[in-house]
């Protein structure tokens, strides 16, 4: 098999490369080549896909899979699609479950209302833009094209660190603020289960739109914190303490204390949607302890989160200690 990667040295898109590679395909990526390396043996393209005449790299090639995780202007997403059209047999675009439009009911599928993206627009919120490259995808390829609705993905290279800020947090030990209940479910997808099924179905021409991320409830916050306990050695105490007091304190789920929405959240949806549609399509999730532990081998090796490849910066997710030294004291003290 052909396989091209628009992007390619990012989170999705190099675990993408990565297992193209340990499939034994022929694997290219295009890129402007400010970022990141390939695995050697990977072609890789260079081109600017925003500027003009910037996909030029890409006349002549032609490929089986085209892999697309791109996040900006939807218009550059048509545009890629449109040179492609005749080059490539099946085009797979990494969506986002953000695409669906507020409010989101918790169990909803892939029939849900999404916001309405313009394929032509140049700039919006992440929301509309990847509405519209969805839009822009499907018009070019049609059934050809495959949208995979991603959700929280975790994992080796994750370029955003939640999981990377609760490893490093429960690694430095002591008291952890652990937002409760322990036995709150998680939805979440390791990034390299996602890679291996969106190149399944590439390879078998599969089309349509997936929330591929994994069954609700794959696992919990308690046990996702408490591997990151074990895998770090950590002598960390996780003190679970109510959702109320930390919200009251302004505490913002998702971002503050990454990876955590609870029950009642405007959002809770995010990590409680219908993904029987893709686990009928051959979506299988690897247990989270070992999501965990390859995250920590990773982040060691590493030492830090990398930036977003091609992409702007996020602001940075994770509680300030002061802060959270703060909360601690203030739960101690109502319980005692």
């Amino acid at each position: 098999m052909r396989l091209l990667v628009l992007g390619g040295t990012g989170f999705v898109g190099g675990a993408t490369v990565t297992e193209g590679v340990r499939r034994g395909w022929s694997v290219t990526v295009f890129n402007r080549g400010l970022h990141g390396l390939v695995p050697p043996g990977v072609h890789r393209l260079r081109g600017d896909r925003t500027a003009p005449d910037g996909l030029a790299a890409l006349a002549g090639g032609e490929w089986d899979v085209v892999v697309d995780t791109w996040d900006g202007a939807p218009r550059a997403a048509r545009d890629a699609a449109r040179a492609l059209v005749d080059a490539v047999g099946h085009f797979v675009y990494v969506s986002s479950g953000s695409v669906y439009a507020d409010p989101v009911v918790p169990g909803s599928d892939e029939t849900a209302p999404v916001a309405d993206g313009d394929p032509d627009a140049v700039d919006g919120d992440y929301q509309h833009l990847k509405a519209g490259a969805e839009r822009a995808v499907r018009e070019v390829f049609g059934n050809r094209a495959l949208i995979a609705r991603a959700g929280l993905i975790l994992g080796p290279g994750e370029d955003i660190g939640r999981l990377p800020w609760w490893l490093n947090r429960i690694a430095r030990g002591g008291d952890v603020l652990a937002p409760g209940p322990a036995e709150l479910p998680i939805q979440c997808i390791d990034v390299r289960d996602l890679a291996s099924w969106m190149l399944d179905q590439g390879e078998r021409g599969q089309g349509g739109t997936f929330n591929a991320i994994s069954r609700p409830g794959h696992s919990t916050m308690g046990e996702l914190l408490d591997e990151c306990v074990a895998v770090t050695g950590s002598d960390a105490r996780l003190r679970w303490t109510d959702p109320e007091p930390i919200l009251a304190a302004g505490v913002e789920p998702w971002n503050d204390l990454p990876i955590w929405l609870p029950l009642g959240h405007p959002y809770r949806w995010l990590l409680e949607r219908d993904t029987s549609r893709a686990h009928a399509a051959g979506l299988t999730c690897r247990p989270v302890a070992e999501t965990v532990a390859e995250t920590w081998r990773w982040l060691r090796e590493v030492g830090a989160v990398p930036p977003r490849a091609g992409r702007p910066g996020r602001g940075s997710v994770g509680l300030d200690p002061a802060r959270e030294a703060a909360l601690l004291a203030a739960a101690e003290s109502a319980a005692g």
